[in-house]
């Protein structure tokens, strides 16, 4: 990866976390991908050292920095070998306490972000249903006010670390559909008690392809009650809120596809050198080195625009910059389509190279393979993207 586009603060932040991911060898990812086990030791390395808080305010303990640096510590990660899975173990912490950083109260802000901050605890995100899949606005999940708190009835699905999450952001029908005048008003934004010994509250473990340290969740609730104290801005404009924190994980997502294809394309090439058949380098083959070269060349460009998207979110926080939100939107939208289908190019690619052995477990390309799949398909598929560009910013006819 070239990184003279980088400014010297995130060149920074890359040198530091590979620093603590060189703790973890492609052996730690591959065992705890076969046993589906937790990477608690990253996850409280990164905590440690106050990495968990990148993008939250200083005055909660965070760095106070933005979404370009939180991009860079993301893609390190997954660039290091942790591929999806070291990701997705600090992930939600990273983008999902977004909502609360900036639309919590002081004591809600107070309350929440230290603890998470220092590793304390594990958050997850409930947004998506099996039923409505990428149409949020069709989500059904209802909380339903009560003396001092609510009562939650529904049920979410692909909920990324709910095994281990002390706290979930949710986002439920407060009004229903049929009292609205749009369907984007009655959704709130809440922050609750994730306790598992509640009753009300069940989860069955997704079994999945990829990135399988980290749990994925189907999640019930069944008049599950949550405190007063955990709506987070106010009742009726949840969607607004989550929308502020779609861009930004875009970014992170594109940051991610980024470094699992400038890894696995770091291991083709080695292994291109390395390999020898018929009494010469496999990698002086034409028919290997092309496709690698292209695959670089893929991630490069992908990897401009992912940083340029990340910038363009950050500066857009001056009110003075004149930054949109659709700038922000299409950049952040294109960055992640790029760079998820240049990183399943370069995996792809990878385990071709490897011919036979790639289909092995010990060179751990066909690990990064089945990890890549994951940008292509969340938190928006490929063909989401496809749709919000041609409508928007080519304005042709709405398709769906």
């Amino acid at each position: 990866m070239s990184t003279s586009s980088f400014s010297p603060e995130l060149l920074e932040i890359h040198s530091a976390i590979s620093k603590i991911c060189s703790n973890f060898p492609d052996s730690y990812w591959a065992d705890l991908d076969q046993t589906a086990t937790f990477p608690t030791e990253l996850h409280a390395s990164l905590a440690r050292d106050g990495w968990l808080g990148i993008a939250l305010p200083e005055s909660t303990g965070g760095a106070g920095l933005g979404i370009s640096e939180a991009t860079m510590m993301m893609q390190t990660i997954t660039q290091s070998g942790a591929g999806m899975a070291g990701a997705q173990a600090i992930h939600g912490n990273v983008y999902a306490t977004q909502p609360v950083s900036k639309f919590g109260t002081e004591a809600q802000r107070a309350a929440f972000l230290p603890r998470i901050i220092k590793g304390e605890w594990r958050i997850c995100f409930g947004v998506t249903e099996p039923d409505s899949g990428l149409d949020t606005l069709g989500l059904t999940t209802m909380a339903v006010r009560k003396k001092n708190g609510w009562v939650v009835n529904g049920k979410k699905i692909w909920t990324t670390g709910a095994q281990g999450a002390k706290r979930m952001v949710l986002l439920a029908r407060t009004t229903p559909v049929e009292e609205l005048k749009k369907k984007s008003e009655g959704l709130s934004m809440f922050f609750i008690d994730f306790d598992k010994t509640k009753p009300g509250l069940e989860l069955k473990k997704i079994n999945k392809m990829g990135g399988r340290a980290v749990d994925a969740n189907e999640v019930f609730f069944d008049n599950y009650e949550i405190s007063e104290d955990s709506l987070i801005g106010k009742e009726g404009e949840g969607f607004r809120i989550v929308l502020h924190g779609m861009n930004a994980e875009r970014c992170l997502l594109a940051g991610e596809a980024l470094g699992l294809g400038y890894a696995a394309l770091e291991k083709a090439a080695k292994y291109a050198r390395e390999r020898v058949v018929f009494g010469r380098p496999i990698g002086k083959n034409q028919a290997i080195a092309h496709p690698l070269a292209d695959a670089f060349m893929q991630l490069e460009a992908a990897k401009l625009l992912t940083y340029h998207a990340a910038k363009l979110y950050d500066d857009s926080k001056n009110p003075d910059s004149g930054i949109t939100p659709y700038a922000v939107g299409v950049a952040a939208n294109s960055a992640k389509y790029l760079a998820a289908e240049a990183a399943f190019k370069a995996c792809e690619r990878a385990v071709m190279s490897h011919g036979g052995m790639g289909y092995a477990s010990e060179y751990h390309v066909e690990r990064y393979l089945r990890d890549c799949l994951v940008p292509r398909l969340a938190p928006v598929s490929r063909e989401m993207i496809l749709n919000f560009v041609g409508e928007k910013v080519l304005e042709l006819p709405r398709s769906y």
